[in-house]
């Protein structure tokens, strides 16, 4: 008989900016989920794939969890606890400035959702190195985790070891996706992520928040065309996000067409629209137009 082969889903959650997304790129060398310094920046769930010969981890990359009134936050919380749920595993994210009291406002979040936890306590790089370990057995006190550890996502200190581990609490399993696949998201939807990133790294104050990006038209081909038009909430937003001349429009296709181009592999020739859609933060009917189901 040949050996075990162990698989599962596993989540990886928290509050907003602990760094979720840069935990997941760094395990899978390649950039799938944005991001930013800002909080709030992912708001779906991001599939990313680690393989070796005898397991497969499918990592979930998830929205912050946090409180909030309007429409796409709610849809935020909504599509983690989801996530949480359906996981074998839930990575729960912390990172130096939390305290037992801050990281026990997930408590609720966490109950929800019946399955094994481990604490990872994320940038690490920027703590004292013998402060590590008494932070993290602070934070593990909070909840039964399985495990606990501190690693961090930007530098990879603790990340192997890590990923040992939780290769090791998966269950026996078949390989859900081929070997040589790294996400099941289209390059569409990646493009467009690309494009709202540079959004966020440029602008400032609430306009990385007020934007979604959608993709009108995408052909593949050598160039690529991709157009996107990028909705803000107000007419104020609009020229802030086009800028004096269009420069600021212009920065922004810019860097979202060479990182577009390295993710595809062909010359990209990417146009850019703004356009007001008053209000659709709040409005749950333009949330599901513009891809947030």
């Amino acid at each position: 008989m040949g050996e075990t082969f162990t698989s599962g889903f596993i989540a990886i959650a928290g509050k907003p900016n602990v760094g979720k997304s840069t935990f997941l790129n760094y395990v899978l060398d390649a950039k799938l989920s944005i991001t930013t310094s800002k909080p709030q920046t992912t708001r779906d769930r991001i599939l990313g794939i680690w393989n070796s010969e005898d397991s497969q981890i499918v990592f979930l990359d998830t929205p912050g969890l946090h409180e909030s009134g309007k429409a796409l936050n709610r849809y935020m919380v909504d599509k983690a606890l989801a996530t949480m749920s359906d996981a074998d595993i839930v990575v729960v994210m912390a990172e130096p400035h939390d305290t037992a009291e801050s990281l026990s406002e997930l408590r609720p979040y966490l109950d929800k959702s019946f399955n094994d936890k481990v604490l990872v306590l994320n940038k690490i790089d920027i703590m004292p190195h013998d402060k590590v370990d008494e932070k993290v057995q602070e934070l593990s006190r909070v909840y039964p985790f399985q495990y606990a550890c501190g690693v961090s996502s930007l530098l990879g200190n603790g990340m192997e070891p890590l990923v040992d581990v939780l290769r090791s609490l998966l269950p026996e399993g078949p390989r859900y996706f081929p070997d040589d696949m790294i996400t099941d998201m289209p390059v569409r939807f990646l493009s467009k992520e690309l494009i709202r990133e540079k959004v966020f790294t440029l602008t400032h104050k609430e306009i990385p928040y007020a934007v979604a990006v959608e993709i009108e038209e995408f052909r593949e081909g050598d160039p690529t065309y991709i157009r996107a038009v990028i909705h803000v909430e107000r007419s104020s937003q609009k020229g802030i996000v086009i800028g004096s001349g269009g420069a600021m429009l212009k920065e922004i296709g810019k860097q979202a067409r060479i990182d577009i181009e390295e993710l595809t592999g062909s010359r990209v020739f990417l146009e850019l629209f703004v356009k007001v859609t008053k209000d659709w933060t709040k409005k749950p009917n333009m949330l599901r137009e513009l891809g947030y189901k």
